[in-house]
């Protein structure tokens, strides 16, 4: 596990190298929300790739959706999101900070419950920050609202989506119709949420603009304890096959008084985190609440018929939430090694710490380096027509300023997986070196047999 002090370091090599910038960071910044640089975004598109692999192309019973961000306001009435998605807030009357009131009690190993937020104890009273008296615990709704038209008023309100989930459950019977499917089935859909978050923090782990990876899996209530238990399995070995150490992950069970409101059952995947163990996906059984809840708000019977019985009834809902920035940074601080005196016997590396990012094959940003010897025009000429074969099929990166030793380690440090070395002997034989960056092992292949080598290599 990283230690903490170790998310500064994650944050600089972040900027640094070109994977996430602090959004509007020209004009002093705007809190809580990133954007992503040229090796972030192929970062966070290959996580999002390998997860509707295995979430759609896999089942041949999980189809996708894309689903508009803005959508009717009564959506949010009939799924709870108006009445309950709210967080405990209380400021500092003092130094007008604001504070999440069940963040202070964890902090103080108490248990947040009703009871502690009607009766306060001293850490609701007192702020951390510079003893000032705290207000009164009160709901904050995450919401993000907005005005849909010309007119601003009550009538023309509408919310920024706090979850992809209501999308799918409003297209629940278009879906099922427009492609014949019958129970079991699921929906997935990868998009854009937005919460007003009171205390966001821990770099993209907790943000007000994020992306999700859902999928929702209706079947017959009967059968909802069993596909829960394979979705909660698989969801877990998805992280470990795609590089994610085994004893960095856990599950934790939600206990009765802390499900949501719709929740029948709930387990997270827990990642070990410099700042602790966190979510990072939940398993959520919800029951029947969201189509019956759709049914009465729309006046639309969104149950199934049971061919055997007859019976009409609402599917069960058995839920997968990932949020696509959160596992971006878990698989950066799962990547991230630091190697004292680095890994060659070269005098001048060994004066250096070295820096690697062990991503996996499948997810890795830069798969190819192409990194001419020298810039003579000769070498520059044979170096530009390798990585023309080579970047139709894969991300690659050229490089040739600094020592190959130098260009090596920065490659090192992005997880670059490959690096092709263009020499003089190259002009001689029509052959390049490939380095392994996790074996630093070398061989000499043919140019013309590259575009084989790497699809054995990278399939």
């Amino acid at each position: 596990m990283l230690e903490q002090n170790s998310m500064e370091k994650i944050v600089s090599l972040a900027k640094r190298r070109g994977f996430i910038f602090q959004s509007s960071e020209i004009y002093g910044g705007l809190n809580s929300f990133y954007d992503y640089g040229p090796l972030g975004v192929e970062l966070k598109n290959n996580i999002k790739k390998a997860w509707w692999q295995a979430m759609v192309y896999q089942h041949s019973n999980i189809v996708g959706l894309d689903s508009a961000i803005l959508m009717h306001p009564k959506i949010w009435e009939a799924s709870g999101h108006i009445a309950n998605f709210t967080d405990p807030l209380v400021d500092c009357k003092k130094c007008k900070k604001r504070f999440r009131a069940d963040h202070l009690l964890e902090a103080a190993g108490i248990k947040p419950d009703l009871g502690t937020m009607k009766n306060p104890p001293k850490e609701l009273k007192e702020c951390l920050e510079c003893g000032g008296q705290l207000t009164e615990v009160r709901q904050f709704n995450l919401m993000f609202k907005t005005f849909m038209g010309p007119v601003e008023d009550a009538g023309s309100v509408v919310y920024l989506r706090p979850e992809t989930a209501q999308g799918i459950y409003v297209n629940f019977q278009n879906v099922m119709e427009s492609m014949r499917l019958k129970l079991p089935f699921g929906i997935a859909q990868i998009g854009k949420a937005f919460r007003n978050e009171i205390t966001p923090g821990n770099f993209t782990f907790r943000t007000r603009e994020f992306e999700q990876m859902e999928m929702q899996y209706f079947v017959h209530p009967s059968q909802a304890d069993e596909v829960f238990e394979k979705f909660k399995e698989a969801r877990l070995q998805w992280y470990i096959d795609l590089g994610i150490k085994k004893e960095n992950l856990r599950f934790r069970e939600h206990e009765k008084d802390e499900l949501a409101h719709y929740a029948k059952r709930a387990v997270d995947v827990e990642y070990n985190t410099p700042f602790g163990w966190k979510e990072l996906e939940g398993i959520h059984n919800r029951g029947d609440w969201d189509l019956s809840r759709h049914s009465e708000f729309s006046g639309q019977d969104l149950r199934c018929v049971d061919v055997g019985s007859g019976e009409k009834f609402f599917p069960y809902i058995i839920e997968t939430s990932a949020g696509a920035d959160r596992a971006t940074l878990m698989f950066l601080l799962d990547a991230y090694q630091e190697i004292e005196g680095g890994r060659t016997t070269t005098t001048e590396s060994t004066k250096e710490m070295e820096t690697i990012l062990s991503f996996s094959p499948k997810i890795a940003p830069v798969k190819i380096a192409v990194l001419p010897l020298s810039k003579k025009p000769e070498l520059n000429e044979v170096s530009k027509k390798v990585l023309d074969s080579l970047q139709s099929d894969y991300f690659c990166l050229y490089d040739e300023t600094q020592s190959i030793g130098r260009r090596y380690r920065r490659q090192d440090e992005i997880g670059t997986l490959y690096c092709v070395t263009i020499d003089f002997e190259t002009l001689e034989d029509q052959a390049v070196t490939v380095r392994d960056r996790n074996t630093m092992q070398q061989e000499r292949i043919a140019i013309d047999q590259l575009k084989d080598y790497f699809k054995l290599k990278l399939s």
